[in-house]
């Protein structure tokens, strides 16, 4: 599990676990997906990545 530091310097220490994020080009978004169920867990309003969460690998 990913912890917030202690000295509140603004970033998490380690990874989200048990979730990945894609582009998913035909709305051209970034989506969170949970890695156990597979469901899709957020979009992404911006066109920026979610913060410490592991991309899956483009086919």
């Amino acid at each position: 599990m990913a912890t917030i530091s202690t000295a509140h310097d603004g970033h998490r220490h380690g990874a989200v676990r048990h979730r990945s994020q894609f582009f998913n080009g035909r709305i051209n978004r970034w989506v969170k997906r949970d890695t156990t169920s597979g469901r899709f867990i957020e979009v992404k309003s911006d066109n920026e990545r979610f913060k410490g969460i592991r991309r899956e690998k483009q086919r």
